[in-house]
């Protein structure tokens, strides 16, 4: 290497470092190990070997839940996404089918979900987990407090569940394997699919069903209810402002706006009015508690529809083949 490029790359190297609250890293490594009664020498030799990653601030900075409706469907639900969920429902139907009846969880939500976070394992994330959550921990003040403590739960696990603490990779955001778990949520609802086994969200299909199950079922999922459905929208309907996620209102009160269920709700159900924007126009639809629960896993409105759709396009596929 040539005495310029040497000299570039530890230029670069000490403007990444740059971007990083040192003195956060220090209190963080300090505080850490004396709550874990920890060595702070073994705290410190972990943190020093992440790296910072500009392109992760970029990435938060420009979430994909912050598009149209008709932009991240177009993401999600394709004829490509949709055949491969039935290949690995086909593939772990037995399972598939013990867990339902176990969690009492729909087995569609649960390939659904698998299949929007990470393709059904094929997309599980290139960025090393320390790496992420030291990014976020440090260098975004915005949410640093939320990383930090993902940062913590992190080291923990990988001791817990033998990760490879300096290599493990995810998502940008510091989620792992088929699920795409937080570390916190790992640690809360993993479950392993074999009684007494290790937690294997990584590399174990089975893990990861019976994992995305458990988180529906701590959720309060509700087995065989209905999750959302289009809304009939009568010329001179009144304009509906952002409403709660949580269904808190009758059918009734947005029949009296001009908003109607395709298929009739029961008696005294509470749903909610959602809004997506499709290219030329907004597309409504009331929501159930299912729904709500999907949110659980990701606050955004737009990943619940999208998560639902998936869902019911691999359960109609697999009906019709």
């Amino acid at each position: 290497m040539s005495k310029t490029l040497i000299i570039l790359f530890v230029f670069l190297n000490s403007l990444a470092f740059s971007q990083v609250d040192q003195k956060a890293v220090e209190d963080f490594a300090r505080n850490f190990a004396y709550e874990n009664q920890l060595p702070m020498g073994e705290v410190t030799a972990i943190l020093n070997q992440a790296v910072y990653q500009p392109s992760i601030i970029d990435k938060m900075n420009r979430p994909a839940e912050k598009m149209s409706w008709h932009r991240y469907r177009n993401i999600f639900i394709t004829d490509k996404r949709i055949l491969s969920g039935v290949e690995f429902w086909n593939e772990h139907e037995s399972i598939l089918t013990e867990i339902s009846e176990k969690y009492r969880v729909d087995p569609e939500i649960i390939v659904g979900i698998i299949g929007v976070e990470s393709y059904y394992g094929e997309r599980k994330g290139t960025y090393k987990i320390l790496d992420a959550l030291y990014t976020l921990s440090f260098g975004y003040p915005r949410r640093s407090k939320f990383f930090k403590s993902e940062l913590a739960h992190y080291l923990l696990l990988a001791k817990k569940e033998n990760l490879d603490v300096l290599n493990t990779k995810g998502s940008y955001a510091g989620a792992m394997g088929y699920g795409q778990f937080m570390p916190s949520s790992y640690e809360a609802y993993a479950r392993s699919y074999e009684p007494n086994g290790d937690r294997d969200l990584i590399n174990s299909a089975e893990d990861a069903i019976a994992s995305v199950a458990n988180y529906f079922k701590e959720h309060r999922w509700q087995l065989g209810q209905p999750v959302a459905q289009m809304a009939r929208v009568e010329t001179g309907a009144k304009p509906v402002s952002k409403q709660s996620i949580k269904p808190k209102l009758e059918p009734s009160h947005y029949a009296n706006l001009g908003y109607f269920p395709m298929t009739p709700i029961e008696d005294g159900e509470l749903v909610s009015l959602q809004s997506f924007e499709q290219e030329d126009q907004l597309e409504y639809w009331f929501t159930h508690q299912n729904f709500y629960v999907i949110t659980r896993y990701n606050h955004s409105p737009l990943y619940a529809l999208a998560v639902y759709q998936l869902a019911e396009a691999i359960k109609e596929k697999r009906l019709i083949e």
